[in-house]
């Protein structure tokens, strides 16, 4: 029987075919429609769906923006920290760690990965993230700076691939290498710009579908 790899928070599919593609019973699971319209798409809350029998869960895009160091300043009002806490920011916090927690500790799938941003200090207190792996695109043959973050249970961390050698800071080259950083998470159209933001590039979803289904391989045979 083949593994089953459950790819959760992800609409695009780039992961989940990823896993398909070397044969795994791969699935992805979001609160939005595949945007491939692929039936191999779980619809719906992916708490719901942590106890289908799945050997791997790699949830790749939880909600981040109040997660991460770039929005730790819309915890307060007007983004300025003399003006108090802004109480929505900070349920909205704490849902989202919640969610990641939940979704970390789900130990009837022997094998996670949650990926996570760079987290403001008030993120990690609360999600109480363990050792996190931070990985570049460029270490996977594409030509862009992201750093991306795995907390792993039971999974190794990820080796480079196709590593590129980065682009001088001021060069063009550079400017286009840093082009996700220029997708605001806040503000107008934030919802659009923040998917920009936390698309799986294509080498790193390869990365993943080789190395983590190597394990999931091992388990097989066994």
């Amino acid at each position: 029987m083949n593994a089953r790899v459950l790819v959760g928070c992800e609409r695009s599919g780039v992961v989940r075919r990823a896993f398909e593609a070397r044969g795994y019973d791969a699935w992805s699971c979001d609160l939005a429609p595949a945007d491939d319209r692929s039936n191999r798409h779980i619809r719906g809350d992916l708490r719901d769906h942590l106890d289908d029998g799945w050997d791997l869960l790699a949830v790749m895009h939880p909600p981040c923006t109040v997660l991460c160091n770039s929005g730790a300043k819309w915890l307060y009002i007007g983004g300025k920290k003399v003006n108090g806490p802004d109480p929505d920011r900070w349920h909205e916090l704490r849902q989202a760690a919640a969610f990641y927690r939940h979704l970390r500790d789900a130990r009837q799938i022997a094998r996670r990965a949650i990926e996570n941003p760079i987290m403001h200090g008030h993120a990690i207190e609360l999600t109480k993230r363990g050792i996190t792996q931070f990985v570049q695109p460029w270490w996977f043959g594409e030509p862009a700076f992201k750093a991306t973050g795995f907390e792993l249970i039971n999974l190794t961390k990820l080796v480079p691939t196709k590593r590129l050698t980065p682009p001088k800071p001021g060069t063009s080259e550079h400017k286009a290498w840093s082009r996700v950083h220029r997708h605001s998470g806040w503000g107008r159209h934030a919802q659009d710009r923040a998917r920009k933001r936390s698309e799986t590039y294509p080498g790193l979803a390869d990365a993943l579908a080789d190395q983590w289904g190597q394990l999931l391989d091992v388990r097989a045979v066994a």
